[in-house]
């Protein structure tokens, strides 16, 4: 295995943690639309928030995808080809809460309502059916010695999935309650500060029941029990942070350790398939392996001097756009609902 192979698996690990961190927030304010938003007004504060930034925040999608077709072609493949119906939910997902904004900044005051429950709908979707594909993934799907995958439908929706797609959705929302609570004033930044401290309790019982599934679904803590561990004591740590910087009104550092809570997800799943990148549940020897799945010397080459010089530019721009709209997002007045997010 070279240092080149290695440095790439950790590269698209960074780029999904990038993508749950800042897209994760989104999500969760999307959600939040229906879910937080009492009157036309609260719901227009509410997509104002993240209106300069959604779209950016879905590039960190298409760059791990991306990444992954240039530098693990067989992954790729595999995951793409066998994760065909679910990657089409995701997909509708996003599509139907992106157009959602546009539609609903156009739209008349009666058609409002139907934009907000794409938008709402749209939001709850993408999360979940992304944690039941990642789960689904590391609990080892059926792939023969070809690398195809050949399904059924409890293959990809099992407990251990569906458990998976329902945390990561929860998480994805605390995540948006949080920047709601940082990035907005008056009843809705109060309410959003509010449901963050009464769902943490319903997270806690779901991290509890998504690590003795995995302790006994996956062969992670075989494999690597000291990082395992880690990184579960990770994500619970950080809820708790989290949690508690929300009670004592520190909403930054709320939003930052529910961001962290993510990453350490994703750092977990990352960890367990090392060093593999998908795991079959047909026998071992067909698992697709980082040395075997990879693209050649020379392409992983040319990548990484491509992202040396061209990360820099986009971290760097990202910055910049969040401190353009760093202001907080007030309520809009009386009759200023229509023509902008």
């Amino acid at each position: 295995m070279e240092f080149l192979q290695i440095l790439w698996f950790v590269l698209i690990g960074v780029l999904f943690s990038g993508f749950f961190f800042l897209d994760g927030f989104d999500y969760g304010v999307g959600m939040a639309v229906e879910t937080l938003g009492h009157n036309e007004r609260e719901k227009t504060q509410i997509v104002r928030s993240i209106g300069p930034v959604w779209d950016g925040n879905e590039v960190w999608l298409i760059t791990a995808g991306g990444a992954m077709f240039a530098s693990f072609p067989f992954w790729y493949a595999t995951l793409f080809s066998g994760y065909y119906l679910i990657l089409l939910l995701i997909l509708v997902g996003l599509i139907i809460r992106g157009v959602s904004f546009e539609f609903r900044a156009n739209s008349s005051d009666g058609h409002k309502r139907f934009w907000d429950w794409t938008l709402t709908i749209g939001s709850f979707m993408a999360p979940f059916f992304l944690g039941v594909m990642f789960i689904s993934m590391i609990k080892g799907m059926p792939i023969d010695a070809a690398g195809n995958i050949s399904a059924s439908f409890f293959d990809y929706f099992n407990w251990f999935s569906v458990v998976g797609g329902i945390a990561l959705t929860l998480l994805t929302y605390l995540h948006g309650l949080n920047y709601l609570a940082l990035k907005t004033t008056g009843p809705v930044s109060e309410r959003a500060q509010n449901y963050a401290q009464a769902l943490y309790w319903v997270l806690y019982v779901g991290e509890v029941v998504f690590a003795l599934l995995l302790l006994f679904q996956t062969d992670f803590i075989e494999v690597h029990p000291i990082l395992t561990i880690l990184c579960l004591v990770l994500i619970v740590g950080f809820s708790i942070a989290a949690h508690v910087a929300s009670f004592k009104n520190r909403q930054g550092w709320a939003f930052s350790f529910s961001g962290l809570t993510l990453i350490s997800l994703v750092a977990l799943i990352f960890c367990g398939l090392f060093p593999r990148v998908m795991i079959s549940s047909i026998s071992s020897k067909y698992d697709l392996l980082i040395n075997t799945a990879s693209s050649s010397h020379y392409t992983l080459i040319v990548m990484t001097i491509a992202t040396v010089i061209l990360v820099p530019c986009v971290l760097a721009y990202t910055i910049w756009a969040y401190y353009i709209f760093r202001k907080r997002i007030e309520m809009p007045a009386v009759g200023e609902v229509s023509g902008e997010y």
